[in-house]
């Protein structure tokens, strides 16, 4: 059968090529979550970051399904899946077994009594065994950032087979609309928890409980391949993007400084736990939109600098990986807050700068090679002929995409 929407091939050059703004906003939210964690009375809500990254990560992979599914009228599964766990796999193991190493070595360090957190971080369930799915719930300790991985991963075995069928049946314009309701959904679905007394880990860390902010990111890229270039719809949103983006990201930068997770029952608990979330991804998907339709304004050209846009797009997903085990490794051996923080920094920024030169990008070319051969040349054919735009933003969701 053939695609209804791909006739018109509608929003396309929306977004081609790769937006570096959205790098910068990578390296931004990955610091927020850094400082949330190494210096939490300076940035309580720098969880926020987790957020962004959520509906960053729906936005991007759905791009780069659409990209796939426009051009071709399919998507190859297989290859969809294999490139993932290229991309994202092997630092995750790299992280573990450096980690076990370190703690059979050194004993006496904090990385020791690790390896009982290894199998949830690898197979990518560690959001579920933080919450008690297989027994007593885990912290999951140097670790225990792996859960958005899991959550993640987990959204993404549905979603691509999930949008093929409905992209089977209806327009993209409809299936936009399909995907909002699943998000509001999902919002609702919480709400109910909440009004049961859900315990928080479950609130935390269930793949339903973030469900709505990928789908909004996921909308949001649906909404942006409907739209036609130049049209009076594309105008409207280009000119309510200079004002509502900036907004949102202005509120989303306070929030980092003044927004504190509530974590013991009552009013507020209720209220954040319900729509809390969605609110911080509307608020992100604002600011992800604006700065895609407004490349040329301010915040998109400050993003875009290379000191944002460059660690964001290289090292932001190892940023990620190793920012808690190298805080927790140095914490006893610094005592002085202000000097472990930025030791720390600089620790994560090595080892993930190591992960994206000695790991990931040699397994990725290798992967590339192996799943991507025609468009793969030679070295003689290929400084005959222009590369191929590879790279529409969209190499791959999440952390470091």
């Amino acid at each position: 059968m053939s695609a209804p929407g791909r006739s018109a091939v509608p929003g396309t050059s929306l977004v081609a090529g790769r937006k570096h703004a959205l790098d910068g906003l990578r390296t931004l939210a990955v610091a927020g979550v850094f400082l949330f964690h190494t210096a939490t009375a300076l940035m309580p809500g720098g969880s926020i970051g987790v957020d962004v990254f959520f509906t960053l990560s729906g936005f991007v992979i759905t791009l780069l399904i659409m990209k796939e599914y426009l051009a071709a009228g399919r998507l190859r599964l297989g290859v969809f899946y294999a490139k993932r766990m290229a991309r994202l796999w092997p630092a995750l193991l790299a992280l573990c077994g450096v980690i076990v190493v370190v703690g059979v070595a050194f004993p006496a360090s904090k990385w020791a009594g690790q390896e009982g957190f290894v199998l949830p971080a690898a197979g990518y369930v560690m959001n579920l065994a933080r919450f008690g799915m297989f027994g007593d719930s885990i912290a999951g300790e140097t670790l225990g950032p792996t859960w958005t991985l899991a959550v993640e991963e987990q959204f993404y075995l549905v979603w691509p087979l999930l949008l093929l069928m409905l992209l089977r049946y209806w327009k993209v314009r409809t299936v936009t609309w399909i995907t909002g309701g699943l998000a509001a959904a999902f919002l609702l679905e919480r709400f109910v928890l909440v009004l049961f007394g859900a315990p928080l880990n479950r609130l935390y860390n269930g793949p339903d409980m973030r469900a709505d902010e990928l789908l909004i990111g996921c909308a949001l890229a649906l909404a942006f391949t409907a739209v036609t270039p130049g049209s009076r719809l594309h105008a409207t949103l280009r000119a309510a993007a200079r004002w509502a983006g900036p907004a949102a990201g202005f509120i989303l930068l306070a929030a980092l400084f003044l927004l504190k997770e509530p974590d013991t029952p009552g009013l507020w608990f209720s209220a954040f736990w319900t729509a809390g979330p969605t609110v911080l991804s509307l608020l992100a998907a604002v600011l992800i939109g604006s700065l895609v339709l407004q490349p040329a304004g301010f915040p998109a050209r400050v993003l875009s600098h290379p000191w944002l846009a460059g660690p964001g797009r290289d090292l932001s997903y190892a940023f990620y990986l190793w920012h808690l085990p190298v805080y927790l490794l140095l914490m006893p051996l610094v005592p002085s807050l202000w000097l472990l923080v930025p030791l720390a920094a600089a620790g994560t920024a090595l080892l993930a700068y190591a992960s994206h030169r000695l790991v990931e990008t040699p397994v990725r070319r290798w992967a590339n090679t192996r799943l991507e051969p025609a468009v793969v040349r030679s070295a003689p054919e290929a400084a005959r002929k222009p590369a191929p735009d590879r790279s529409p933003e969209l190499v791959a969701a999440g952390r470091g995409s």
